[in-house]
């Protein structure tokens, strides 16, 4: 199982196209408040189209509300992606059940978040070092299909389609 997990996401159609790729893929989607929109947003509404009753989706009230239901997500499980070091998610072995975690748009994870969690640390490497990072839709496909792949090798089922 891949858990896609937002910490605080700010941005209305990030998180809708998001929500399109777990819906498409059958992953589950946490949503960490505090959230920058509402749910019932035309914007969020528009981006992950019409399925938003069929979507696998947990919001949680805080960090401490998701671990208290995920615990695994603070062990071997969780992945926090960052710009701010850590290890690529080329030299990572996902795990069958994972935790994909990203923060907000703007600002990532807080400084002393990442502090607590500094063994979790994973980045999308870029050639450029512009100081800019993907956009969070396009980070979290990236990883998400890395770790669909490696679910995939696992269980010996074909890339090919």
């Amino acid at each position: 199982m891949i858990h896609i997990v937002l910490r605080q996401p700010e941005i209305a159609p990030n998180t809708g196209n998001i929500a399109r790729l777990c819906y498409g893929n059958r992953f589950r989607l946490h949503l960490i408040e505090p959230l920058g929109f509402h749910l019932d947003s035309a914007r969020l509404r528009r981006a992950g189209l019409d399925f938003w009753d069929r979507l696998d989706l947990q919001v949680h009230p805080d960090w401490a509300g998701f671990i208290e239901k995920n615990p695994s997500a603070e062990s071997g499980d969780g992945f926090y992606f960052t710009t701010r070091g850590g290890k690529t998610f080329w030299t990572v072995d996902f795990p069958a059940t994972v935790y994909l975690v990203f923060g907000s748009e703007t600002s990532g994870f807080p400084q002393d978040f990442r502090d607590a969690h500094e063994s979790y640390l994973t980045t999308i490497p870029m050639l450029e070092k512009t100081g800019r990072s993907l956009n969070l839709s396009n980070a979290v496909a990236v990883a998400a299909y890395e770790a669909l792949r490696q679910s995939h090798s696992r269980a010996g089922i074909s890339s090919s389609g």
